[in-house]
This record gives structure tokens, C-alpha cells and sequence, in this order.
């Protein structure tokens, strides 16, 4: 009897309902713990629009076609971003002890006109799921202000808000970089698996295994950034890039493939000045000015399409060695904000981009793929925003843009654009910068006869050949970040 007790109390010491003694499975519950915390955000854009000139139709931008928000934002169609960021404690706290912070950030738009309440993932042009941030990044390691991070992320500096531009310094992408007080200094990889792409080709025929297959190149931007203190409120921020396309031709057998371009460089150099607090009396704290200029060469002579960024390689290559040494872009803005009282504030810009690709002419050219694209481009844009702040609650916004534009060596394209925009601020905040908005939204735009007998705008590509462009909306916009 003695034994088979010892053997019953052994069984139940063996199969006692404890997790350490579950070896072979690894449990990972989800649990609320003392060393980390999570927070979150957002930011979003959503409402209905349509145009007066074809019934039932949702309203399109008034823009001019190639220039994104340029121009004016008040047309943009949803979109949403959530962030997720998981705040965590080191093992040891000391007075300078480690921050630590792996964040996430997903977007959602389409790529058509739906709106969100009419699209779905599996629809035409319906949404799209991206991840622009997916990063880990430590704060004061080995010492005070030194942050490494490495991952996915939106790596830049200011916006022009109502253009929706970010200019000057855009290196958002997938990399890793180091920061040490006013030196940022990072890497990204940039890579595209079209085929059909008329910038330098990222693809091209492996030949190492024996049988030709078709691999990705990276593009390696290396970018640095030095900011130098001027005064208490001003600040001068400095940048140099260099890009580099790998060379392939070391491939067995692949000299003289058309599947396979020659690698490439291009550089950048720019300088930005911010004065954050503007010295007049009559100036509320938070009016600034800010002024960027930026030179790139050769594959870095990107800036187009509302983007600002760099690597996104503007014209024809030069067909006799399939390269873009003599390629070259300019990039100027300004952005201020006077803040007069709690009466009227005044946002305002300017966007210059001259963009010069590699062919020997200023119109089109052929480059990759046979195909022929435009080898030069200039484009200018000025925008006004006033804020009359009624109430605390109630804001009327009115905004004037010019944009005109010219493709090689064709007439110039120009448009002005007018939008009254009575905005219920949700907040009662008598700022700028106050969110979420309720925004009740006319806008009307005058075409010059380039732009009407060109359809160059994503309105007269809709309605066809229009001196006047109208728009009627009624939109939302948050964020919390």
C-alpha cells in the first residue's frame, strides 16, 4: 500500500497544472507588465465631394495633373493612418537610461476614386494596406543623446500642410540610422519590382546559378544631416546625399544585355533656415518662416509628382551609355505662418522645381525600354491661407493657389484656384493647427487653354476641355500625433 501511494502522489506531482513544466509548448499570452506601455495615434481624412459639371459624379481635384496636393488640399480624397508604439523600460534604470520604442504604422487609401464606404480590399482600384513605418529605434545608448534605429519609417522634417508637401530633407524609407545631439546620418534601400519603370531599372538578369533569372538591384541612398543653432529661435540645417546603384556587369555573359543597365551615382547637397519665432510685436509665439534650397545630380535629380524626394529619378537616361551624369534638379520652398492674434492667422508658400534629365534635348527622349518621356520639367506654385477665428469653434478658411507648369518644351500649364472653406473646429481651439475639422468646402479653379486643350488636371480629365473648374464638399481631418 506504502508503494502504490508514493506512486499516486508522484503521478499528481507529474501532471500538476504548472506552465514551467509545459516544455514543449511556448505559451506568448499577451499581459499587461510593469516595463512597457502602449499608445497609440492617428490620422485621417474622409467626407463626400462631387462636381456640379456631371451629375451624380464625386468631385475630382482642381489641381494641374503631375503636382499631387500642390496647389491645394481641400479636394483630397480619404485616408487614414494608425500607429501603434510600444513604449519599454530597460532592465536597469539609471539617470540616463535607455528609451526604447518599436512602432507601427499602417495606411489606407484607394487608388481610385471610391470612397472608403463604398471599397473594399478585393474590389478595382479599391484600397490599398501599406506599412510606412515598422521600426525599432533606441534612445541614449552608451551615452546621453545617441539614438540608433533600424526598420521602416517616415524620416523627415516639416510639411507644407496646405499643399500636403514634405520638402527638403524626405528620406523616408527602409534602413537604419544613427543620431548624435544636432547629426542625423541614415541609409535606406530603395528598390522597385516594375519592369516596365522609365527611371534606372532596378532589376536585372542573374546569371551566377547558370539559368537566367531575373533579380532586384538596391538603389543605397547615404544621407547626412548637421543642424547649427543660429540663435535661441533660428536654425540653419545642412544636408548632403549620395545614391548608388550597384553594377551587374560582372554577371557571366551579361555585357551588353538590355536586361541588365549599368549601375549609376548621383548626389545632393541643401541647406534649410528656420526662424521658429518671428521678432514682431505684432506676431503671436508659434509664426515662423522657413526656407529650403536643394541641388541634386545625376539619378538624384528626383522631385515630382508631389513628392519631393530624391531618388525618384526625373527623365531619360543618356542612351549611348545608358547613364545620368549630365542630369541635374533644383528645389526652393518657403513656408510661413504669421499668427496675428486670435483674430486672423495667415499660412502661406512657394515651390520652385526645375527638373533636367540625362538626354541631350529639353523635350522628349527616348530612355529605358524604348519608351520616351519628357526630359525636362519646371514647375511654380504660390498658396495663401487666411483664418478668421469667429468663435472659438466656428473658423472660416479662405485659400488662393497659382501653380503653373511646363513639360519640356511644350506651352506652360497654369491654373488658379480660389476655396471658401467654413470650418467647425471641434476643439474651440483658435489655431492653425487646431483638429479634428468639419469642413464645409467650395472650390473653383480657372484653367488656362494649354491646360483645357490638354485635360491636364485630374477635373478636365473627368469633364473634358473647361475654362472653370467647381468643387463642393464636405470633408473631415484629425491626427493626434
Amino acid at each position: 500500500m506504502l508503494n502504490l501511494r508514493i506512486l499516486f502522489i508522484a503521478f499528481l506531482n507529474l501532471y500538476s497544472i504548472d506552465v514551467s513544466s509545459q516544455s514543449s509548448i511556448m505559451y506568448q499570452d499577451i499581459k499587461k507588465s510593469d516595463w512597457f506601455t502602449i499608445a497609440g495615434g492617428s490620422y485621417g481624412r474622409i467626407g463626400i465631394g462631387w462636381t456640379p459639371d456631371i451629375s451624380s459624379v464625386s468631385g475630382r481635384r482642381l489641381n494641374l495633373s503631375r503636382m499631387g496636393s500642390i496647389g491645394g488640399r481641400m479636394e483630397e480624397q480619404d485616408y487614414l493612418e494608425i500607429g501603434l508604439a510600444f513604449k519599454m523600460e530597460p532592465f536597469k534604470q539609471t539617470r540616463d537610461s535607455i528609451e526604447i520604442n518599436v512602432q507601427l504604422r499602417a495606411a489606407v487609401f484607394t487608388r481610385g476614386a471610391a470612397y472608403f464606404g463604398s471599397s473594399s480590399t478585393s474590389g478595382f482600384n479599391g484600397l490599398t494596406l501599406v506599412l510606412p513605418e515598422l521600426y525599432v529605434e533606441g534612445k541614449n545608448v552608451f551615452t546621453k543623446d545617441l539614438n540608433i534605429w533600424v526598420g521602416n519609417r517616415f524620416y523627415r522634417g516639416n510639411d507644407v500642410h496646405m499643399a500636403d508637401y514634405f520638402y527638403f530633407n524626405d528620406h523616408s524609407g527602409q534602413g537604419a540610422g544613427i543620431e548624435y545631439k544636432k547629426s542625423r546620418f541614415n541609409v535606406i534601400f530603395v528598390s522597385s519590382s516594375d519592369t516596365t519603370s522609365t527611371v534606372p531599372p532596378y532589376f536585372y538578369l542573374n546569371y551566377f546559378t547558370g539559368t537566367p533569372s531575373l533579380e532586384i538591384r538596391n538603389r543605397i541612398v547615404y544621407a547626412l544631416e548637421q543642424d547649427l543653432q543660429l540663435g535661441k529661435h533660428s536654425l540653419i540645417t545642412f544636408l548632403g546625399e549620395y545614391h548608388r546603384i550597384g553594377d551587374p556587369s560582372d554577371n557571366p555573359a551579361v555585357q551588353g544585355s538590355l536586361e541588365s543597365f549599368p549601375g549609376d551615382y548621383g548626389w545632393v547637397i541643401g541647406a534649410k533656415y528656420q526662424h521658429n519665432v518671428l521678432p514682431y510685436e505684432f506676431l503671436r509665439d508659434g509664426s515662423f518662416n522657413q526656407f529650403a534650397i536643394r541641388y541634386g545630380s545625376g539619378i538624384a535629380n528626383g522631385g515630382d509628382g508631389g513628392s519631393s524626394r530624391t531618388w525618384e529619378t526625373f527623365g531619360a537616361v543618356d542612351t549611348t551609355n545608358f547613364q545620368f551624369r549630365n542630369a541635374y534638379s533644383w528645389h526652393i520652398v518657403n513656408h510661413f505662418l504669421l499668427d496675428f492674434s486670435d483674430k486672423f492667422s495667415l499660412n502661406g508658400y512657394g515651390i520652385f522645381n526645375y527638373n533636367q534629365g540625362a538626354a541631350k534635348t529639353k523635350g522628349e527622349a527616348e530612355t529605358y525600354l524604348g519608351k520616351e518621356v519628357f526630359n525636362r520639367k519646371k514647375d511654380l506654385t504660390f498658396g495663401l491661407k487666411g483664418v478668421n477665428y469667429i468663435t472659438d469653434i466656428f473658423h472660416w478658411q479662405t485659400e488662393i493657389h497659382y501653380s503653373q507648369r511646363q513639360q519640356g518644351t511644350s506651352s506652360w500649364y497654369r491654373v488658379t484656384k480660389l476655396s471658401f472653406v467654413p470650418t467647425i473646429a471641434l476643439r474651440g481651439q483658435r489655431s492653425v493647427w487646431s483638429r479634428p475639422h468639419i469642413r464645409f468646402i467650395y472650390s473653383i479653379a480657372r484653367f488656362n487653354q494649354a491646360a483645357q486643350q490638354d485635360q491636364f488636371s485630374p477635373f478636365l480629365q473627368l469633364t473634358g476641355p473647361k475654362e472653370w473648374g467647381h468643387f463642393f464638399g464636405v470633408r473631415a481631418e484629425w491626427w493626434t500625433w
